[in-house]
């Protein structure tokens, strides 16, 4: 399983950063190919469903999230419950001086990948889930939705 961790710093408040980071359709804004909505609840609960369905000409698949654990406005996990993608994500919040601290730690296993591939399959994934990142909390983007 590739597992890796990001973190950034915000000028932005723990709560703003929260609201950014669980504006879930706004994940695919930088994921190729990919379209994020909330498939079951709100996405804001234990039990609500994520889902990112990746579609590139005939290759299609979903990667449905599980919320596990959601404790506003710091803390939430999510685990992977699709054929093709497995693991999970913690995002997390917390207070840093004037602004916040923000973590997302990933854990990724894809199917009918060999194990030797996890190197790649983690760099891959700090490239992307870091420009998801970076783009969710950008201060030029003004508040997130929802």
């Amino acid at each position: 399983m590739a597992r890796f961790v990001l973190t950034r710093r915000s000028p932005l408040p723990p709560a703003e950063c929260w609201a950014r980071l669980t504006a879930w359709p706004r994940h695919g804004d930088r994921v190729p190919f990919t379209r994020v909505s909330v498939a079951r609840g709100t996405g804001r609960r234990p039990g609500d469903v994520v889902l990112a369905r990746t579609a590139l000409g005939p290759l299609r698949f979903d990667d449905p999230m599980e919320l596990v654990e959601v404790a506003e406005p710091a803390h939430c996990q999510l685990v992977k419950r699709g054929r093709v993608v497995r693991g999970g994500a913690e995002l997390r919040v917390r207070a840093a001086g004037s602004g916040s601290e923000v973590v997302w730690a990933e854990e990724l296993r894809i199917a009918g990948l060999p194990r030797l591939l996890d190197p790649a399959v983690g760099f891959v994934g700090r490239l992307v889930f870091g420009r998801v990142l970076d783009h969710l909390l950008a201060t030029a983007a003004g508040p997130a939705p929802g």
